[in-house]
């Protein structure tokens, strides 16, 4: 079966299998759970409930496969990423569709996802062949040093629901370029595009228990177990922090390399000498982008005074103006949210900013009919103590908040918990030097509303997480360092 009839037979509701040590089985259980399209709630099909048994499996087979991996030439592992890099492109209407389906993002958003997912895959083929070490006297004298730079080792990989190829690429290609084996358990909600990379994967030549993925609805039963196993050695996890707080305090029992990209709480700010057009456009991308579904995303709008007023209402029109529907639909702007769970979990926050003196400037209501969508939103006057300020929206819902000087702005955006990513709008390049170094983000954008890219290390700090996945930063996560003294 071609990676195309692999896709539409999920899209035509086929019952899709785990992928364990390079064939596709059947839960141990026999159980299934079903994959729904949140612009409708009908399923689109029902994929193989993974048990701890299947975990167990999975890590056997990722640790029988290792040392032949880890022993594999960089060019070789090069030539499969770069091989599943030209697969998926050329499939890139295909996971578009099965990305709209299971997540619900325009078919526009789904497309640029592959190519953004496919591009860490060929990022990391190039990677691949630059491992280094080093060689040397040591100062006494005494020894030659050597420094080698060797795979950690079998890595479990979980990936959240809302970019579901480019958060498995993203995780895959630097796994694959150190030389580690993996486990790839990916969200509940959205299995299925990491069903079919893997399934590319397969068409490329990778061999047996290379890539194994587990899917599950109780992943502390089916890969929790995994972490306290010796064979396992590396984990990688985006989502919220509270569960990465959990996963971390589990790591820690087999003392696991771990690399985490948890929430975020963006700040985007406006200076008075900004170029609102520019500024307007780069605060679309930065909260809509993914439907706002995305850590990424602009979660606080921070606003000087002297141009609050002519900002919230260019952007609330340009908000306004979008158009929600379902994400196959050559019209739709946004498509739904996830599931109903997060609908409503969005609209109470409006509804509790509301409550606290916000001003509804657009959006706000929630719609009739099928399906979990909600408007573009844009609130003013919100209270520093309003939830949708003090927590991690994922949707489409934009709170402004008002500041009077540089140092008011910097403690704004700083008072958070959370440390991945910030915006900043100013043509004031002194301001830029000076603004930069007090906040507290990992990431800055500057004039740009979407910094991601697989070429630069992405990743936070305090609360949003530990190590960084791009870069050439990327592949660190995945190696060790081993140092050899020779004498002389």
């Amino acid at each position: 079966m071609s990676v195309a009839e692999f896709i539409d037979s999920l899209l035509a509701g086929r019952t899709a299998d785990l992928y364990l040590d390079g064939r596709w089985t059947p839960a141990s259980g026999g159980a299934t759970f079903a994959v729904e399209d949140p612009a409708t709630g009908k399923v689109i099909t029902e994929v193989a409930e993974g048990t701890a048994a299947d975990g167990q499996a999975a890590l056997a087979a990722a640790d029988a496969a290792q040392a032949a991996w880890g022993a594999t030439t960089p060019r070789e592992r090069a030539d499969i990423l770069r091989g599943a890099f030209d697969l998926i492109t050329a499939h890139a209407d295909d996971f578009a569709r099965l990305i709209t389906a299971e997540m619900g993002k325009s078919l526009a958003e789904a497309r640029g996802e592959v190519a953004y997912g496919a591009e860490f895959l060929r990022w990391f083929s190039e990677e691949a062949v630059r491992i280094d070490g080093r060689y040397g006297t040591l100062p006494s004298g005494k020894l030659q040093m050597m420094v080698d730079r060797r795979p950690v080792g079998p890595s479990l990989l979980i990936t959240p629901w809302n970019f579901p190829l480019a958060m498995a690429t993203r995780k895959l290609g630097p796994a694959l370029a150190a030389g580690c084996t993996t486990i790839v358990k990916p969200a509940e909600l959205t299995p299925l595009t990491t069903l079919a990379v893997a399934k590319v994967f397969e068409e490329v030549g990778v061999p047996a228990g290379v890539i194994n993925v587990l899917t599950t609805t109780d992943p502390a039963a089916t890969a929790g177990p995994l972490l306290s196993d010796l064979r396992l050695r590396k984990l990688s996890f985006t989502g919220s922090t509270p569960v990465g707080k959990a996963l971390l305090a589990q790591a820690a029992e087999g003392v696991l390399r771990c690399s985490m990209e948890l929430g975020g709480s963006a700040p985007f700010i406006v200076f008075e000498d900004a170029d609102l057009d520019a500024a307007v456009e780069g605060a679309i991308a930065a909260k809509t982008r993914n439907i706002g579904e995305a850590c990424t995303a602009a979660n606080r709008f921070l606003v000087h005074r002297d141009v609050h007023d002519e900002f919230v209402e260019r952007f609330a029109a340009r908000m306004g103006a979008l158009r929600v529907g379902a994400g196959d639909e050559p019209s739709t702007d946004l498509g739904p949210l996830i599931d109903d769970r997060s609908r409503v979990r969005v609209h109470g926050l409006v509804t509790d900013a509301v409550e606290r003196g916000a001003r509804v400037v657009v959006g706000g209501d929630l719609p009739d009919g099928p399906g979990h969508f909600y408007p573009a939103t844009v609130l003013a006057g919100v209270s520093a103590e309003a939830r949708v300020v003090t927590e991690e929206i994922f949707g489409p819902v934009a709170p402004v908040q008002v500041f009077s000087d540089e140092d008011e702005a910097v403690a704004l955006a700083n008072s958070t918990e959370y440390g991945l990513v910030g915006y900043v709008y100013t043509p004031d390049l002194e301001r830029v030097m000076r603004v930069a170094p007090r906040l507290q983000f990992g990431m800055l954008g500057v004039n740009a509303g979407v910094v991601s890219d697989p070429a630069a290390p992405f990743g936070g700090v305090k609360h949003s997480g530990l190590g960084r996945e791009g870069g050439r930063e990327g592949i660190d996560e995945y190696l060790e360092h081993q140092y050899v003294g020779i004498a002389r």
